[in-house]
């Protein structure tokens, strides 16, 4: 005899292993968390000896769903933005507020909302990718159900973090701290490649080989993503992070809606999992990705419902659904992705994805028992039909709801019984999630006045990064200054001229807006490539070293392709500035590192001689410091080792 906690019997099995065994009248035994039979209900009941014995009813059982993808504690900013491109919805609504209101008591609030969702709507596990999170963690395992859970690491300053090796700091701890907790699987998230750097992509990489944990990114979510990578390397997003070594990890990447055949080979190559989140890409109008063939691929392809920010809700149902429909509507297939492969998707897939498959995604003997049961007895699901076995499957995809949920298990413990959570007090976090929407409220109304709010809606925007280190001084012998700079590892050179138009705003905290044409020229002193830039400076944050300063400030730079009446128009600036200069550039590498260095001529407002800028930029608080020190040994590379410092930007220094 079988020994069992629980039997589980009168039920319609779904197992969703490999085989895709089905028992209509089936039963499933439990014991110590792990399911330990599965079969027909005549043969259980003879088979096994258990505690306790559930009489489903008919109801259908499958394994619990897999949300392949999300960004849970966004539950507290569902609805915030809609109807806006993703840069737009992203950099100009949902970073503000998460800068503004994401701590660790809005990440447990939202974590909990959204666990009590996503059991109602038969998800077990999922993969969540958000800031603070050891909070997440502690919330989901609090409440009972299973994640992957990936502490973001970003190039810019995140709510958690000030710099990213704060965050790479960060998830190396929770990583250490949480590894080989049963329910648990933390996680890196390099947030994406066009907000990292190779660096950045590299050090997460070897965290998570360290660690034997999964890697978590988004990938090739948007054809702009896509397209700005070609310009940027060359090549399109899933080569550039296998160059980068990213595809050494067990990777979890999210959406590939815009990958070619290479690139599906590539990540089936290096075991990839994929999330792929049909209403997130609907809503954001991202694009439809290639399911169908990545699935004749062999790919590890999961469904995810993204963040409920984006989406706006974390029911898989409905993402199953979608998810076929859209397959069958891109390709102009009626059979491509039909139900159970759906399910499947949501299912062991989906844990396959995650690289969870060896614990959960089907009803096998071995398997923790993470189970769901559902009730097809609603008007929406009749008749039914049994002449087709996989009648079964279509009845879950196409017409059953979240609501038919009634029963929900992870590790063998029942966190929904006949509808009701047991594991989850909701009414105090609706209240604490009411509080915050005010808060939010009243904080969107202010930020309606935001110039990067304005900047990102007319499209383009890109942040710069965080840490300038600067030296500016006057110059008394340019010529000597040139062949100086000529005598150094010289990498690029340019010559332009400069015409710059600062906006300035009543509320200094909002920085200043440049409009700059660049005209280049050539050795013939002609005209040959004219570029047009908005950057929106932030209030610096300095800190002064010999002869140079670390500047800590935003900088977001993005194509001016509306005339300089329209900006003036669309901005409403309190006051404006022109500067026009002729400018000399070089990039140089001194002892391994690579600085600017401008030599200026100040033309209208017209001052005499010429001036002297050595910058660099990095997203490195460490490295900036360090390139500040070396910044006055190449001040005496360039024979001005006590030049006086000019500590005013151009803008300044003219207005006075």
């Amino acid at each position: 005899m079988i020994k069992a906690d629980l039997l589980l019997h009168n039920a319609h099995v779904l197992t969703m292993d490999a085989e895709f065994h089905a028992f209509p009248e089936g039963a499933l035994a439990v014991h110590g968390g792990e399911i330990v039979a599965v079969g027909p209900t005549a043969r259980l009941l003879a088979e096994v000896e258990a505690d306790e014995r559930l009489d489903c009813q008919g109801r259908t059982l499958i394994p619990g769903m897999v949300n392949a993808h999300t960004h849970a504690a966004m539950t507290l900013l569902r609805g915030l933005a809609d109807d806006r491109r993703l840069d737009v919805w992203l950099l100009g609504y949902m970073m503000p507020v998460e800068r503004e209101f994401v701590a660790p008591d809005f990440v447990r609030v939202g974590t909990l909302l959204a666990c009590g969702e996503m059991i109602r709507s038969g998800v077990t596990c999922f993969a969540d990718m958000y800031y603070y999170e050891e909070v997440v963690a502690k919330a989901t395992a609090e409440v009972g159900m299973r994640a992957v859970c990936s502490q973001t690491v970003l190039k810019f300053p995140a709510p958690d973090a000030e710099s990213y090796e704060d965050s790479l700091a960060a998830a190396r701890e929770f990583i250490a701290n949480w590894r080989g907790h049963p329910l648990i699987v933390p996680s890196i998230a390099p947030h994406a490649p066009y907000t990292c750097t190779p660096e950045i992509l590299r050090a997460c990489t070897d965290v998570a080989v360290e660690f034997d944990v999964p890697l978590h990114i988004h990938i090739s979510e948007t054809l702009q993503e896509v397209q700005d990578s070609r310009e940027a390397y060359g090549m399109p997003v899933v080569p550039w992070v296998k160059k980068a070594g990213l595809l050494e990890a067990k990777v979890l990447a999210a959406h590939c809606t815009h990958i070619d055949e290479g690139e599906i080979n590539t990540l089936k190559h290096a075991e990839a999992g994929v999330a792929h989140n049909p209403s997130s890409n609907l809503k954001l109008a991202s694009g439809f990705a290639p399911v169908a063939e990545m699935l004749r691929a062999g790919i590890r392809l999961g469904i995810g419902t993204d963040g409920p920010a984006s989406n706006n809700d974390l029911d898989m149902f409905e993402e199953m659904r979608l998810a076929s429909f859209i397959a069958k509507a891109s390709t102009h297939d009626p059979t491509s992705l039909p139900a159970r492969q759906a399910l499947a998707m949501a299912t062991r897939l989906g844990a396959s994805a995650l690289h969870l498959e060896h614990l959960t995604g089907s009803l096998e003997a071995g398997k923790r028992a993470d189970l769901v049961l559902i009730d097809t007895s609603g008007l929406h699901n009749q008749p039914q039909f049994s002449h087709d076995p996989d009648a079964a499957y279509s009845r879950l995809v196409y017409a059953a709801k979240s609501s038919d949920v009634t029963d929900v298990m992870v590790e063998g413990r029942w966190l929904l019984r006949e509808r009701e959570l047991l594991t989850i007090d909701i009414p105090p976090l609706l209240e604490a999630a009411a509080g915050f929407a005010r808060r939010i409220d009243s904080f969107l109304v202010e930020l309606e006045d935001s110039l990067l709010s304005k900047l990102v809606a007319i499209g383009g925007a890109e942040r710069e990064e965080s840490y300038e280190v600067q030296i500016k001084t006057r110059v008394p012998d340019p010529v000597s200054l040139i062949t100086a700079v000529e005598n150094l590892e010289v990498v690029r050179r340019a010559h332009y001229r400069e015409y710059d138009t600062y906006f300035g705003f009543a509320d200094v905290s909002q920085g200043r807006l440049r409009y700059r044409e660049d005209e280049f020229v050539d050795e013939r002193g002609d005209t040959f490539n004219v570029r047009y830039r908005l950057t929106l400076i932030g209030p610096a944050s300095e800190r002064e070293y010999a002869q140079s300063v670390l500047v800590s400030r935003s900088r977001f730079i993005a194509p001016a392709r509306h005339s300089l009446r329209f900006y003036r128009e669309y901005f409403k600036p309190a006051s404006e500035q022109d500067i026009q200069k002729d400018r000399l550039r070089w990039l140089v590498r001194f002892k391994g590192n690579e600085f600017f260095i401008n030599l200026d001529q100040l033309l209208q407002p017209a001052l005499d001689g010429h001036f002297l800028e050595v910058k660099t930029r990095t997203w490195s608080r460490r490295d900036a410091e360090e390139k500040a020190a070396l910044m006055v040994e190449l001040l005496g590379a360039l024979g001005l080792p006590d030049a006086e410092e000019v500590k005013q930007e151009y803008a300044d220094l003219v207005g006075d």
